[in-house]
């Protein structure tokens, strides 16, 4: 079978894939960037309560492994009363596992924020939420958004482990397909190319477009 025929039977299937592998992103994403921020000023609040919180989500997901958080989302949980269809385990998984790196990104951006900007926001005499939001915060993305750029790629390579627990993204089919075919070159060198495109093509371009994006908005470009 030649690489032209190879994709004219199973196209379909891997574009199947692909389009549940980007779904998969992109909640993976929301979920990440959702914990990252609330853990990641968690961690500089006052209150020694919601900072030993933070740091018990941090240290957990970062210090164990992504598959066995997966595994232990999807069939541990229901053993606690919590049910959640393999999907939905998929890209929550991934995205608070990420999430934690992205709280250390928050946490450390919005302190290497210039004491002078602190200071200049004290001197407003801005509530401390105003001053966050307003002066520090937007700051803060503009020296979080390249490591970022990073993470939402790993995020991505992240979603490959959710065929683990049979989602039917692009991976799960690649898998099938090669069992059933042993076509190993052509279904894997498929997947990577597909990977890659939306890695390359699509998540660095909007990256570097929402930094652009941000420096306009606050003066720097």
């Amino acid at each position: 079978m030649t690489y032209i025929e190879f994709l004219d039977v199973y196209g379909g299937r891997l574009i199947d894939g692909t389009i549940v592998t980007i779904y998969q992103f992109f909640l993976a994403t929301f979920v990440a960037v959702v914990a990252a921020l609330t853990f990641g000023l968690m961690r500089l609040a006052r209150s020694p309560v919601l900072r030993a919180v933070a740091v018990a989500y941090i240290e957990f997901f970062r210090g164990t492994s992504l598959l066995v958080q997966l595994f232990w989302i999807f069939f541990v949980l229901p053993l606690f009363g919590i049910t959640l269809d393999k999907f939905t385990a998929g890209f929550l998984a991934v995205g608070l596992n990420m999430g934690a790196y992205g709280a250390e990104l928050v946490r450390g951006a919005v302190l290497a924020v210039p004491k002078g900007q602190w200071e200049a926001a004290l001197a407003l005499n801005m509530a401390p939420h105003n001053r966050m939001r307003r002066i520090i915060l937007p700051q803060a993305f503009i020296i979080m958004l390249p490591p970022w750029g990073n993470l939402i790629i790993e995020i991505l390579k992240g979603t490959a482990l959710v065929a683990l627990i049979a989602v039917a993204d692009l991976m799960f089919e690649v898998r099938q397909i090669n069992i059933t075919t042993f076509l190993s070159a052509e279904a894997f060198g498929t997947a990577i190319v597909i990977y890659y495109v939306i890695a390359r093509f699509f998540v660095t371009p909007g990256m570097r477009g929402l930094e652009r994006l941000m420096n306009r908005r606050i003066g720097k470009v």
